[in-house]
Formats: C-alpha cells, sequence, structure tokens
C-alpha cells in the first residue's frame, strides 16, 4: 500500500469518525441541553486523548511562549466554531450543515491570501466566487429561505478558518498531541461552566451509549486527521475531505429521513467542486515551484 493510499483511506477515515459523532451528537441533542451533551462528550473525549497522548510521550510544553499563545488562541477558535456548528447542527439537516463546511479550503485559501499575503490567482478567485454562490444557494439569503440557524453555520465556518490559520503558524515542534487536548480540554470546561447556567437533565442508558459512542468517533477522528499529515502528499489526499458530504447525506436520510432539496444539492456541488479546483491548483503551483 502505498503512501498515498494510506493518507486516502486515514483521510476517509476521519471524514468517517467526525460525521458519525455528528450524527450521535445530533441524536442525543433531542433529549440533553446542548451544554451538558458536549461537557458529558468532552470529559471522555478529554480524558481518552490524554492517554493516548500519554502513551505516545507527547505531553511535553517544550516550545516557545509565542507557540503557546497560538495554541491558546487556536483553542478558543475551536470553542466558538464548536458552539456555533453544533447549535446549527440541532436545528438543520445533518447534510446541509456540512455541505456549508465544505466551503473551508476555499475560505482559508482567501484568509491566507489576505492576512498572510500568500500569492493567489485569478483562477483561484473565481474558484472562490464560485464556492461562495454555492454557499447562497444553501443557506439562501432571504424572507423564504433563510434560517437564523444556516447563519449559525456560517460562523462556524469563520471559526474553523481562523482556526486553521493560527495552525499554520505554529512551529514544529508543537505536538499535534498537545493542541487536541488542549482544545477539547478548552471545550470540555467552557461547556461544563455554561451547563450550570443551562442546568442538567438525568441521562437515560441510550443517550448515554450515544454520547459515550460520540466521544470515540471524535477521538478517531481527531486521530486519524493527525496520522494524516504524516503520510502521502497533502495535494493528493486533501480531496478525500469532501467524501464527509457522502456520509452525512446517507447518515441524514438513513437517521433522520432528510434529504436536500435541489438547491442545496446545486449548491454542495459548487462549492465541492470550487474546492476540488483550488486544491488542484495548489498542487500544480507546488509541483510547479
Amino acid at each position: 500500500m502505498t503512501p498515498n493510499v494510506k493518507g486516502a483511506l486515514l483521510m476517509m477515515g476521519s471524514m468517517a469518525a467526525f460525521t458519525v459523532n455528528d450524527t450521535l451528537v445530533k441524536a442525543a441533542g433531542q433529549d440533553l441541553p446542548l451544554f451538558q451533551l458536549v461537557a458529558m462528550r468532552g470529559l471522555l473525549a478529554t480524558a481518552l486523548v490524554f492517554l493516548l497522548a500519554r502513551h505516545l510521550g507527547a505531553l511535553h510544553l517544550r516550545f516557545s511562549g509565542h507557540d503557546r499563545v497560538l495554541v491558546a488562541v487556536r483553542s478558543l477558535s475551536e470553542l466558538l466554531a464548536t458552539f456555533f456548528f453544533l447549535t446549527a447542527l440541532m436545528h438543520m439537516p445533518l447534510a446541509n450543515v456540512t455541505a456549508v463546511l465544505q466551503a473551508l479550503p476555499l475560505t482559508v485559501t482567501l484568509g491566507a491570501a489576505l492576512f498572510f499575503a500568500e500569492p493567489i490567482g485569478w483562477r483561484r478567485m473565481l474558484a472562490i466566487a464560485m464556492g461562495f454562490t454555492g454557499m447562497l444557494l444553501i443557506v439562501r439569503p432571504g424572507p423564504d429561505g433563510f434560517s437564523l440557524y444556516a447563519l449559525y453555520a456560517l460562523v462556524a465556518v469563520i471559526c474553523v478558518t481562523a482556526r486553521d490559520l493560527v495552525t499554520r503558524r505554529m512551529s514544529p515542534e508543537v505536538p499535534s498531541m498537545v493542541v487536541t487536548l488542549a482544545t477539547s480540554l478548552t471545550i470540555t470546561l467552557a461547556a461544563a461552566v455554561a451547563s450550570v447556567f443551562q442546568g442538567w437533565v438525568p441521562v437515560a442508558a441510550p443517550t448515554g451509549l450515544l454520547i459515550g459512542s460520540a466521544a470515540i468517533f471524535v477521538l478517531l477522528g481527531y486521530l486519524f486527521s493527525v496520522m494524516v499529515m504524516r503520510v502521502g502528499e497533502v495535494g493528493f489526499v486533501a480531496p478525500f475531505r469532501y467524501t464527509s458530504l457522502i456520509w452525512a447525506l446517507v447518515l441524514g436520510w438513513a437517521v433522520f429521513g432528510d434529504w436536500p432539496d435541489r438547491l442545496t444539492m446545486l449548491g454542495a456541488a459548487l462549492v465541492v467542486g470550487a474546492g476540488l479546483f483550488t486544491l488542484f491548483r495548489e498542487r500544480r503551483l507546488h509541483a510547479s515551484a
């Protein structure tokens, strides 16, 4: 098995794990308040991440103060993204929220050009414009089709874009598992504090099983996403990120009986197509360089 094939399988595994986690959280959210759910899942996930990081010998803070600030900013960005994404997820079909998130390669490319002065050609700018057109078809800003929770999904995209841009500025000395642990711990503590004001309700055994399973799948998603960056070529592996939309379509239909309408599917196709073109151009430019 070549490194590229391994990377593709790991990327597809990561997307599958994250989407199954989203499905389990959405199902559990029908019986539990949001912050209680996130706190319970986070407690389990943080414990699992800690044990894994300790086993791998990755628990150390031997990196600069500047990197520590970046880790903190990244954790805050992830915290905000989690709140806005899960709030949207509880009120929108799974596939619709996932389709909005497919714009991430476009927003990260645009953000790198705006804030880090990374070069971007007219072809990629055209692809970004096409991707944003697709997003408009999904969220439909207007009195008939627009939902406040679609705006939450868009804010989640902005927060995740900030997270990824900050991650780009971290030095290689920062262990990936430390970043993951800091992120998970931040989200868990914030959710625990917020849940005190929102209130807790008794947890039935089936709901507890959903939360426990969600914690395992989110850990698998984190683990695979770290492993995928260590094998294969990024230009080859990155397009397999879009398999999350296939998982979201299948799970959304099978579990919740949701299936996007034609405009949403068209918008998703535009977003995915624009993202694939952007990744292709970046690979070509990297090869030329």
